[in-house]
């Protein structure tokens, strides 16, 4: 398998049993669905997968069965989301002995560090293993912004190769490739952005809404870096409101509940979280109701020619 940092790659959710423990069935299921749609890659243990919750054994679970599925066709990315640096880098090898390709990694979680002490802790980690890395950027939620000034002693390190663009920032796209070009890949990271991101020269996209709707979602990819500007739009326009679910707080709830409707997961998740109930589940119900009537047909969007024409199937 050739590596590449593009096209949709998915950070899944983790599946549990009613009894607190890992629900293996549906997870093949969803991740059989991921690589029927045509992922060119799966993220595990991410924020959507509930990283916090899972013990150290039940990432191995996951990645192993992970690798297993992909069989070498497409990467599987592990995420790395610790409080020390010290536990981060026995994370990072441990994922890499049982057959992770690539690492994500978060900034120091629950600490604010300060650039130096972000820059240094992504570069130990990084120089643990000879995976490659991807950085996340996303001071929205983690409080910590990796600018450019950092990403530039960053990429002194040849496996820290990519960053999950989630600034919300859009234009920030544009700064880091126009200073780094093809030494720094952009995914973006924030789905209702998603299409604008792929059509300014995003590498690919870690998405989340894919969780449930797999097909859409590369279809997306696909159309837009075809040059089918004004057919992944419309695909892209029925999918907004499903897509801003992934902005919410409860998004592993609102994204349970959309694999639910779609039969390719369940709405358990691992306490502290709740299912969501109440106005706020039928608000998401709705949506997900709403978006279901009307779910369009797609082309034949992974046999794509420049300028050719599309068959609707």
């Amino acid at each position: 398998m050739q590596f590449e940092w593009k096209g949709v790659m998915p950070a899944v959710t983790t599946k549990f049993n009613d009894n607190d423990t890992l629900d293996l069935k549906m997870f093949r299921k969803n991740i059989e669905a991921q690589i029927d749609a045509g992922v060119h890659g799966i993220v595990l243990g991410g924020s959507l997968g509930e990283a916090s919750t899972l013990t150290s054994e039940e990432k191995v679970t996951l990645i192993k069965l992970t690798a297993k599925m992909v069989d070498k066709k497409i990467p599987v990315v592990m995420t790395i989301a610790e409080q020390s640096t010290k536990v981060a880098i026995a994370e990072a090898q441990k994922a890499q002995k049982n057959g992770a390709d690539a690492l994500m990694i978060l900034p120091p979680m629950r600490y604010k560090s300060t650039d130096q002490e972000t820059v240094t802790y992504f570069k130990d980690i990084a120089t643990s293993t000879n995976l490659p890395v991807m950085i996340y950027n996303n001071p929205v939620d983690y409080k910590i912004e990796v600018t450019p000034d950092m990403f530039e002693e960053l990429l002194k390190l040849d496996n820290i190769q990519a960053v999950k663009e989630s600034t919300r920032d859009i234009i920030n796209i544009g700064r880091l490739q126009n200073r780094f070009g093809e030494r720094l890949k952009v995914l973006t990271g924030v789905d209702p952005l998603a299409l604008e991101s792929l059509l300014i020269g995003a590498d690919g996209w870690v998405a989340g809404l894919v969780c449930a709707f797999p097909a859409e979602t590369v279809a997306i990819y696909e159309l837009a870096k075809a040059g089918y500007a004004k057919e992944a739009t419309a695909i892209y326009r029925w999918f907004l409101p499903l897509l801003e679910l992934d902005i919410s707080p409860q998004l592993v709830q609102n994204i349970k509940l959309a694999e639910v409707a779609t039969g390719i997961g369940t709405e358990t998740v691992r306490k502290p979280r709740l299912e969501l109930q109440g106005k706020e589940r039928e608000r998401v119900l709705k949506v997900i109701n709403d978006s279901l009537k009307t779910r369009p047909n797609l082309p034949d969007y992974k046999n794509l020619k420049p300028n050719g024409n599309l068959d609707l199937v």
